[in-house]
């Protein structure tokens, strides 16, 4: 791909994120291609459908999520970066859960997915469990608790937050992070 061309994919993934996260399935390739600054015909040539659109931005999303686990990860002091990484996920949760809303209906084994979006969710997954299991290892964090107890939670949090509630989120990330024992 052209630099050119790359650019234009990632201006249109970008602004993808944003108006899908704002409208959800009523978003339109329309809007992302106006708020990309692109022709619809760009949108479309970069993705064949806006089901295209909406995998490849819940992927870039994810690998985004994945990436500042990672280096939240490579810390010193295992308990805050657990505690960073969950305010980040709680606070990105609300974008995150539209993305994979909007996706086609899976069963437990992630069947309706595609690969691309299942792989970028495992090693989110996997990111996720690294720092939990960091957390803990450094006693951080309860050994009594998972990843899907940790997923449940960033879950339930974003359903209930509002993107402006910002004072209400740290409140009731900071009561999550007490009953998980990590360290504010």
């Amino acid at each position: 791909m052209r630099r050119d061309g790359a650019a234009n994919r990632e201006k249109v993934l970008l602004a993808a994120e944003h108006v899908f996260a704002e409208k959800g399935a009523a978003a339109s390739t329309e809007e992302v291609a106006q708020r990309a600054g692109v022709s619809i015909a760009t949108v479309f040539r970069n993705f064949a459908t806006k089901q295209d659109l909406i995998e490849a931005t819940a992927c870039r999303y994810l690998e985004k999520l994945t990436a500042q686990a990672l280096a939240l990860a490579d810390s010193r002091d295992p308990g805050k970066a657990f505690a960073s990484l969950m305010r980040t996920l709680a606070a990105a949760g609300p974008v995150k859960m539209t993305l994979l809303d909007l996706l086609p209906p899976h069963d437990d084994d992630g069947q309706g997915l595609s690969r691309p979006v299942t792989e970028a969710a495992d090693a989110f997954r996997a990111a996720l469990d690294g720092a939990l299991h960091r957390a803990q290892a450094a006693g951080a964090a309860r050994p009594d608790v998972t990843g899907d107890d940790v997923s449940l939670l960033l879950r339930a949090l974003a359903h209930a937050t509002d993107l402006s509630e910002g004072e209400a989120l740290d409140r009731a990330v900071g009561i999550v992070l007490d009953g998980l024992g990590v360290p504010r």
